[in-house]
């Protein structure tokens, strides 16, 4: 079964058209998070944030908003992602900044992250202390990132990269999804554990295709030090 037909996606998917449905009709605003948000995706991180709230006995539909809020810092993150790393092509489509402008697309990442903030807020202390201390560490793992290409970047480092970039949020989404679930911290730790090894393993892979050359939907001026290249430098010393 393709992805798209999981009820967790459709959910998801419902719930960011409602929320682009009710923003101002004439909006600059609502014509940006259309694009972003409308523009596909998986939605891998929110699906665990759902996954792991039913498998610790949640109600599926009351853990949408949390899961709604995941997916918008991610979209944030990758617009800011692509103006830092130069990406004109996202998900097939031109990234914010290509299609607005700088200081549009950072306003729209600004605005996602709040949106994002309000729709976790009524989730209690753990699921907010969850969600800002991934928001935190995504920031620290895109400077990591930028400064990959002027400096000596080892393969530590670019696990912690990648281990704070990407799969910290998909820690948070897992543990964030227990608690919401009603588990308590050993059960929510196991699942942020679970999350983060999904999360280094997925980012691994889509470094890997980008090496490759064979994701036709994504395009970016410049380049991030990527796992193949540093095994390469290694072995022609």
């Amino acid at each position: 079964m393709n992805i798209e037909q999981w009820d967790e996606h459709k959910l998801i998917t419902s719930a960011m058209s409602d929320m682009i449905a009710a923003m101002d009709e004439s909006s600059q605003m609502k014509k940006m998070v259309t694009h972003v948000c409308n523009s596909g995706g998986k939605k891998i991180r929110p699906i665990i944030l759902m996954l792991s709230s039913e498998i610790c006995g949640g109600d599926l539909k009351k853990s949408v908003d949390a899961a709604l809020a995941i997916e918008l810092i991610h979209s944030a993150s990758l617009i800011h992602d692509d103006l830092l790393d130069g990406g004109v092509i996202r998900r097939g489509l031109p990234s914010a900044h290509e299609k607005f402008g700088h200081a549009a697309a950072m306003l729209c990442g600004d605005f996602l992250i709040s949106k994002s903030i309000e729709l976790i807020s009524p989730f209690g202390t753990n699921a907010v202390r969850d969600f800002g201390r991934a928001g935190m560490y995504m920031a620290e793992g895109e400077t990591i990132d930028v400064k990959s290409v002027t400096g000596t970047f080892e393969e530590s480092n670019y696990y912690e990269c990648i281990r704070k970039k990407t799969a910290s949020l998909f820690a948070a989404s897992a543990s964030i999804g227990a608690y919401i679930g009603g588990a308590g911290d050993e059960v929510a730790n196991k699942c942020r554990l679970y999350g983060e090894h999904v999360g280094t393993a997925y980012q691994i892979v889509d470094d890997l295709l980008e090496y490759l050359n064979a994701q036709d939907d994504k395009k970016s001026t410049h380049e991030s030090v990527t796992l193949p290249q540093i095994y390469l430098k290694q072995m022609s010393h």
